[in-house]
């Protein structure tokens, strides 16, 4: 009896990166490519390889996405040409005669092959099908369906504000398990078109044994689980949170909540996507990607879960590169802040050299990512930094530029020098609101050629591209540029930003709250006392304790910048260093036990 392992990771972004910023994007594509890596070497030990398929959205053109305000287009350009086999190909035409679209392209990793299949699921409204006797279109079915199956009420959430998002969701879930369907029972549809007994028995033992395992990330995809469950597929399932909703909707409170076991939802928890998130429970295995999120699924849930956590990949190795990258992308940015604040307010020129940039990056969630604390605490620097100025203690040309780079969505057609230049017809909702702040706190970037500040936010409301209309770099460029990221959330499971900038090699400051602080005690020390990543404590500090010790930290970032870069060089060691010992190696082993059942060495 031939057998193959069949591995399907599935996510609303588990495709192509389009013209998006991070996310499960990126922890998908990791586990994929560690995934290839560990059958390439030996790791993983197969008789047969396993067909490996990542499952998500497509969005051939503007307009198709759920969310028309991100307005995401998939670009499949990086993808190998590809002609499905005979078996994929069966599997495809029978997805097409249910309805259901889609494209296919694969790309080879390590010599192992992965398949990716994007479904188009904007268009289920117009696809009229049978249910019940009755044509309805295929997005009606499936809510029916759900119904039937689960008790999902899709009619009681017609009248929230986010009813798209949530049939964007349920229609892609339904697509995917109906892939995995069809997969599964492709070899005994094939073997019973023969009449004769024999020869379906033959045609049967052709084929091979499938052993299929679906990994889905986050509750947009949940609902495909709890449907093969219900229509009695029998494959190995997991389900990864990497928060949860009624967490992100108490953000900072939900430390609160956790200690005083309150697991009511809260009023701003979307009640459709906290039903979709709970079908968690019909997987075989949930993880979650820190402790928190770990008790926050247990306290809205009541569901027990295993800790896998996210790690990074590093793609500069030699400390060195590395370092001459970070001077490259540096200068650069130095020579066009300068170059923007000169042109767009024709004031004294700075010198690039002495313009110091750091950042923070997230998504636009003010409260959640803290961004009124790190406001505060760059008023707080400010000053600083000019008492060390007047005691002659730093050369007065110094200038410390915040970038705070946070989007509603991709912009184009931005004015010259953006994003030193903001008009306010650019900016949108919360965006707006983060520009005020920084205004009202007097920290725009204007005050820097004259002294009137030292330190300075600049809000940067774009995705980062090297086509993004204001510094042309793509985001491990921009952390690679920048001495120092600061990342002071209130709500944070993980934080793979972090280790983002420490692949870069760039220093960060992080707050407790963030789901991987826990395992910087372990980390390798390269420089005594304070090291390459700096914890605050903003859990049980007081509110002006946190922002001071933000400041503080920020200050000696700077401090070793301009007083000793062989320290300071040591320090960017020790990010990359952290970054390197949290690779995705152990989690994808991890997860690839919990699909498969097999015990690796």
């Amino acid at each position: 009896m031939i057998e193959r392992k069949c591995i399907i990771i599935a996510g609303e972004e588990a495709g192509p990166k389009s013209n998006k910023m991070g996310g499960i994007w990126n922890v998908i594509d990791a586990e994929v490519k560690n995934l290839a890596q560990m059958l390439e070497d030996g790791t993983i030990e197969e008789e047969s390889v396993p067909r490996i398929f990542v499952v998500g959205s497509y969005y051939g053109h503007s307009g198709s996405d759920w969310n028309k305000g991100l307005n995401r287009i998939t670009d499949m350009t990086e993808f190998d040409d590809f002609v499905p086999d005979e078996e994929l190909s069966m599997i495809i035409e029978e997805l097409k005669v249910k309805g259901i679209e889609l494209v296919v392209g694969a790309i080879q990793i390590k010599g192992i092959e992965i398949v990716y299949l994007m479904f188009k699921t904007n268009d289920f409204c117009r696809v009229v099908v049978e249910y019940k006797g009755e044509h309805i279109c295929l997005e009606n079915k499936i809510k029916a369906e759900a119904y039937d199956l689960i008790g999902l009420d899709s009619l009681s959430f017609e009248d929230l504000g986010n009813r798209t998002e949530y049939t964007h969701y349920l229609n892609l879930s339904y697509a995917i398990s109906e892939f995995v369907h069809t997969l599964v029972s492709l070899r005994e549809e094939t073997a019973g078109a023969y009449k004769d007994k024999l020869i379906s028995e033959f045609a049967s033992s052709l084929m091979p044994t499938l052993y299929v395992s679906l990994h889905c990330h986050e509750f947009g995809v949940f609902y495909a689980i709890a449907r093969l469950k219900k229509i009695g597929v029998t494959i190995n399932t997991v389900a990864t949170y990497h928060a949860t909703i009624p967490g992100r909707v108490a953000g900072h409170l939900s430390i609160k909540k956790i200690r005083e076991n309150d697991s009511s939802l809260g009023d701003g928890a979307p009640k459709n996507m906290v039903t979709l998130e709970s079908l968690s429970s019909y997987a075989d295995v949930v993880t979650a990607v820190g402790d928190s999120t770990k008790k926050e699924i247990k306290l809205f849930y009541g569901i027990d879960s295993i800790v896998v956590r996210n790690g990074i990949d590093l793609e500069i190795e030699d400390i060195d590169e590395l370092l001459d990258k970070k001077l490259k992308c540096r200068t650069k940015i130095q020579e066009l802040t300068a170059s923007k604040l000169y042109n767009t307010h024709h004031s004294v020129e700075l010198l690039p050299e002495k313009i110091i940039p750091i950042f923070s990056i997230s998504r636009i969630e003010i409260e959640n990512k803290g961004y009124p604390d790190l406001l505060d605490s760059l008023l707080l620097l400010d000053r600083m930094v000019r008492i060390e100025i007047e005691a002659g203690r730093l050369d007065n040309n110094y200038r410390v530029v915040c970038f705070i780079i946070t989007a509603h969505g991709p912009k184009t057609n931005l004015p010259e020098n953006f994003p030193i230049m903001l008009n306010e017809d650019i900016l949108i909702g919360e965006e707006l609101r983060i520009q005020n702040m920084i205004e009202n706190r007097g920290l725009e970037c204007s005050k820097l050629p004259n002294g009137d500040r030292y330190v300075s936010a600049i809000l940067y409301p774009q995705w980062l591209s090297d086509h993004d209309g204001g510094f042309n770099m793509n985001v491990d460029e921009f952390m690679a540029g920048c001495i120092a990221g600061i990342f002071p959330s209130r709500y944070e499971p993980f934080l793979l930003t972090g280790l983002e900038a420490g692949k870069e090699g760039t220093p960060s400051i992080v707050s407790k709250v963030c789901g991987f602080s826990d395992a910087l005690s372990t980390a390798k020390r390269l420089v005594m006392g304070m090291g390459g990543v700096l914890v605050v404590d903003n859990i049980d500090l007081a509110y002006l304790e946190t922002i001071a010790d933000y400041a503080l930290t920020l200050d000696y970032f700077i401090d070793t910048y301009t007083d000793d870069k062989t320290k300071y060089n040591f320090l960017c060691q020790e990010a990359n260093l952290l970054a390197k010992e949290m690779n995705w190696k152990e989690p994808t082993k991890q997860y690839y036990e919990m699909l498969t059942g097999t015990k690796l060495k």
